[in-house]
């Protein structure tokens, strides 16, 4: 369950730093470049050799590309994307918390049940008390004057009261 919440987590933060990047723009990446070219031109005329330069100056400017929207007159939404992100990481959060409540909700097996009685038995018989009656969910004993019932919920919860004794 700490595994599943921890990659919940995670994967809530990558998505929360992508629409943060995206929403102020640090995503944009823009390139600009300059090239010179000189280029010389020789004629075998009576005339001095011309020189011709030419500059070239190209900009590349990248954008990372998205579809595109459209919107209706009167319906432009004005909610950031980040707050978008950080809605569905909380919703992913409040479904994992509702699985794992729900899946810790049906109690314990009957073997489980029978091995916490016996354990606990075994510890009231080791500081001197005897089993007199056990069933299946529960355990009578008795040390001297004194009678207990020992018993283990369908929660797991072991319960030991003190009876009196007929």
């Amino acid at each position: 369950m700490a595994r599943l919440v921890a990659l919940a987590a995670l994967f809530g933060a990558g998505l929360l730093l992508a629409g943060g990047l995206t929403a102020t723009g640090v995503a944009d990446i823009t390139t600009t470049e300059t090239q010179s070219v000189t280029t010389t031109v020789a004629e075998t005329t009576t005339e001095p050799a011309t020189t011709v330069v030419t500059t070239l100056e190209q900009t590349t400017t990248e954008v990372p590309t998205t579809a595109p929207t459209t919107t209706s007159s009167g319906s432009e939404s004005s909610t950031p994307t980040w707050v978008w992100v950080v809605l569905a990481v909380l919703a992913a959060a409040v479904i994992g918390l509702l699985v794992a409540l729900l899946a810790g909700r049906g109690g314990i097996s009957a073997e489980e049940r029978q091995r916490r009685l016996d354990a606990a038995v075994g510890t009231w018989a080791a500081q001197g008390w005897a089993v007199v009656n056990q069933t299946a969910g529960s355990a009578t004993m008795s040390r001297g004057h004194e009678v207990m019932v020992v018993s283990v919920d369908a929660k797991g919860q072991v319960d030991a009261r003190s009876v009196s004794r007929p």
